[in-house]
């Protein structure tokens, strides 16, 4: 990985999981939707000040969204914020930055 760059597609594991399950709740205000399912897939990684999680989470049936969670630096508080998320995904498209 360059540093600054994107990292290669991970698999989902349990860090990217608890990342997703604290940032439903903020997913699902900014949808204006509450999701039943909530499972991370796969992920990407780019270090900024902290680290940026770029993060495929499958919401139901064939629909997916992407989310850009952000988390700091320990001495920072090591606090998670959603950044970013994009609807209405599939689960074919590749994660990229936005």
């Amino acid at each position: 990985m360059s540093c600054g760059g994107l990292s290669e597609v991970f698999k989902a594991d349990g860090v990217t999981q608890l990342i997703c399950d604290a940032m439903k709740s903020k997913a699902e205000v900014k949808a204006g939707k509450n999701y039943v399912v909530f499972t991370a897939k796969l992920y990407k990684t780019e270090p900024a000040a902290g680290t940026n999680y770029f993060i495929k989470v499958h919401v139901g049936e064939e629909e997916y969204v992407h989310l850009l969670a952000f988390s700091q630096l320990p001495w920072d508080g090591e606090t998670l914020q959603l950044n970013k998320m994009q609807q209405n995904k599939r689960g074919d498209d590749p994660i990229v930055p936005f």
